[in-house]
C-alpha cells in the first residue's frame, strides 16, 4: 500500500471516529434535554408529577407481563420505581423500543416473499430423527422459529484460525461466475479489505454481479460516509445497515452483526470474523486475536443467500427490491462428499425469538457428557444461567471460554461477575491467556457443534441481527473440539478463583449485573 492510500485511510478512521463522537454527544445531549424538560414539569406541576407516577405504575405492569428475559425486567422496574420520572421517560426512549414497527412490517413482508422459496428440510430432518431425536428437536425448533430448514447433502469445513478462512474465501471469490453476496458488521478499509476488494473488482469487470453490506455502527471507525460511493464507482453495489445518526432513531439499537460471504449461491462463508487487520492479526491491539469460521459447499447455502436476502432488501423503505429472488437460489445438486446434517440459521430481533439463546440453551440440554462455549462476553439471562448451572449439577462437563485481555474493560468486568454463580454449581472457567478470542461456538458430546456471529451477551441474543450454523455428525465437529482443546491448553483456569470471592467484590458483581441489560 503506498503512501497516499496510507493517508487516506488514516483520515478515513479519523473522520469515522469523530462522526461518531458527534452523533454520540448529540443523542446524549437531545436525552438530557428531555429528562431535564419532564424533571421541571415534574417540580412545577403537581399534576404532572402524579401523571409520570401513574405512567410509571402501568410501565411496571406491562414489563413484568411482556416476554422479555426476567433480568431486563427487573432492571428498568428497578430504575422506574426509584426514579419515576427520569426511569418512565428513559424506558419510553430507549427501553420501549417502538421506533421498529415500520422495520418489523418490512421484514415480514420480505420474509412473506423468500422463506416459501426454500425447501422445507422434512426429509433430513426425519433421518436426523433415526438416528438422534434429540439433535432432531433442536434442528425442528430451528425450522419453525426461524424458517431456515435442515440438510444432508452439505460438506462443512471448519477453520480454526480467522487467517486460514479468509484466505480460503478469497480463493473461491476469484472464482465466481454469477454474484457474490458479502454481508459483514465491521469492514475496515486497510490491507485485508483491499485484498478482498481487488479480486471483487476483477469479478466485476468479469460480469459477475457483487454486493457489499455492512453496519454503520460495527464500521464506524473503519470506513469513511463516502465508502459506499467509491464502491460503486468499481461497480459493487453497496449498502450500510442502519446509518448512525445524530437524531432519536431508537432502531439505532438494533445493529447488523452477522459476517455471510455467499459465492454462486453453492459456496458459503460465515463465523466470527469481520474483514478487519485485528481479526487476522495483521494488528495486535489485544494480544493474539483467536477467531473462527466455517464453508458450506451444496444446497444448505441457500439458508445464508436468504439471510443475505432478507437483509439487503427490508433493511430500508425506499430501496428497490429485488423482484427475481428465484436467481439467487440456484437448483444446486447435493455434494456427494457430504456428511452428517448442517443448518445454517439467523436470528432476528423484529421477530421476538431468542433464537441464538436458545439454541446455546439447547446445547447445554442435549449434553449428556460434555458441552462446551467459547464467547468474547459473557453477560447472560438467568435462563441461560440456569441450563449452564443445571447441566453440570447433573454431571455434564460445562466449559467456557472468554478472552484473557478485554477489548472493552467494562464489558469485562460485567463478564466476570457471572462467574461466580457458575463455578458454584460447577462450571469451569477459562480464560484465553494469549489475547481476545472473538469465536462463538459451541460443542457437545462428540457430535453436536455450532459456530457463528452470536455473542452469549443481551446486544447478541436481544437487540441484533445475528446468524450461525448447527452441525452434526460430521468432521468439523471433530475439529471444532479439536480447536477447543487447543484453547484450553492456551487459557489459565479461573475456576477456583472465582468460587469465593470477597464481600465486597459479590457486592460489586451484584450491581455490574443490575445494568447487564443495558449493556
Amino acid at each position: 500500500m503506498d503512501e497516499n492510500t496510507t493517508l487516506e485511510k488514516e483520515a478515513d478512521v479519523k473522520n469515522g471516529v469523530k462522526r461518531l463522537i458527534f452523533a454520540g454527544v448529540a443523542i446524549v445531549l437531545q436525552l438530557a434535554v428531555i429528562m431535564l424538560i419532564n424533571l421541571r414539569f415534574a417540580q412545577q406541576a403537581e399534576w404532572f408529577a402524579i401523571g409520570m407516577r401513574l405512567l410509571g405504575a402501568m410501565l411496571v405492569l406491562y414489563i413484568y407481563n411482556n416476554r422479555t428475559p426476567s433480568a431486563m425486567k427487573m432492571t428498568w422496574i428497578i430504575a422506574i420505581m426509584a426514579l419515576p420520572v427520569f426511569g418512565a421517560s428513559f424506558y419510553l426512549l430507549a427501553g420501549l423500543n417502538r421506533g421498529t414497527f415500520r422495520m418489523r412490517k418490512r421484514f415480514k413482508e420480505i420474509d412473506a416473499k423468500l422463506f416459501p422459496l426454500l425447501p422445507d428440510g422434512s426429509a433430513p430432518l426425519a433421518r436426523l430423527n433415526e438416528v438422534d431425536n434429540r439433535a432432531a428437536n433442536i434442528s425442528s425448533y430451528l425450522s419453525q422459529t426461524s424458517a431456515y430448514p435442515l440438510y444432508d447433502d452439505t460438506t462443512i469445513t471448519y477453520y480454526d484460525d480467522a487467517a486460514k478462512g479468509i484466505e480460503a474465501q478469497k480463493e473461491e471469490l476469484s472464482r465466481a461466475q454469477h454474484f457474490i453476496f458479502m454481508e459483514y458488521h465491521a469492514i475496515e478499509d486497510a490491507e485485508s479489505w483491499r485484498a478482498i476488494q481487488d479480486i471483487l473488482e476483477e469479478r466485476v469487470r468479469a460480469g459477475v454481479e457483487v454486493r457489499v453490506f455492512y453496519d454503520d455502527m460495527g464500521s464506524i471507525g473503519f470506513v469513511n460516509t463516502d465508502f459506499v460511493k467509491r464502491l460503486e464507482a468499481k461497480g459493487i453495489k453497496a449498502k450500510v445497515f442502519n446509518p448512525f445518526m445524530p437524531g432519536l432513531n431508537l432502531f439505532l439499537n438494533n445493529r447488523d452483526h452477522r459476517k455471510i460471504t455467499v459465492i454462486d449461491g453453492h459456496i458459503g462463508f460465515t463465523g466470527g470474523y469481520n474483514i478487519a487487520n485485528e481479526y487476522f492479526n495483521l494488528t495486535h491491539p489485544y494480544g493474539h486475536w483467536k477467531d473462527t469460521g466455517v464453508k458450506l459447499v451444496g444446497p444448505a447455502v441457500q439458508n445464508l443467500t436468504t439471510a443475505f436476502l432478507e437483509m439487503w432488501n427490508a433493511s430500508a423503505e425506499g430501496d428497490v427490491d429485488d423482484t427475481m429472488f428465484r436467481r439467487y437460489l440456484p437448483q444446486v445438486l447435493p455434494n456427494p462428499d457430504a456428511q452428517g446434517f448442517v443448518q445454517p440459521y439467523a436470528d432476528n430481533p423484529m421477530d421476538d425469538y431468542p433464537v441464538g439463546e436458545d439454541v446455546y440453551i439447547s446445547v447445554a440440554e442435549y449434553a449428556k457428557d460434555y458441552a462446551w462455549f467459547v464467547t468474547p462476553y459473557l453477560i447472560i439471562t438467568d435462563e441461560m444461567e440456569h441450563a449452564l448451572r443445571l447441566a453440570a449439577r447433573r454431571g455434564v462437563d460445562v466449559r467456557i471460554i472468554t478472552p484473557g485481555i478485554p477489548d472493552k474493560k467494562m464489558v469485562y468486568g460485567l463478564t466476570r461477575s457471572y462467574y461466580y454463580n457458575l463455578v458454584r454449581s460447577g462450571v469451569r472457567i477459562f480464560e484465553y491467556a494469549p489475547g481476545f478470542c472473538h469465536c462463538k461456538m459451541s460443542v457437545a458430546d462428540d457430535v453436536l457443534a455450532t459456530c457463528g456471529t452470536i455473542n452469549m451477551d443481551y446486544r447478541s441474543l436481544y437487540h441484533h441481527f445475528e446468524n450461525g450454523c448447527l452441525y452434526y455428525g460430521c468432521d468439523a465437529v471433530a475439529d471444532t473440539k479439536a480447536d477447543f482443546e487447543w484453547m484450553f491448553d492456551q487459557s489459565r483456569e479461573v475456576t477456583e478463583q472465582y468460587r469465593d470471592p470477597a464481600a465486597h467484590m459479590r457486592l460489586w458483581y451484584a450491581i455490574l449485573r443490575l445494568a447487564s441489560p443495558l449493556m
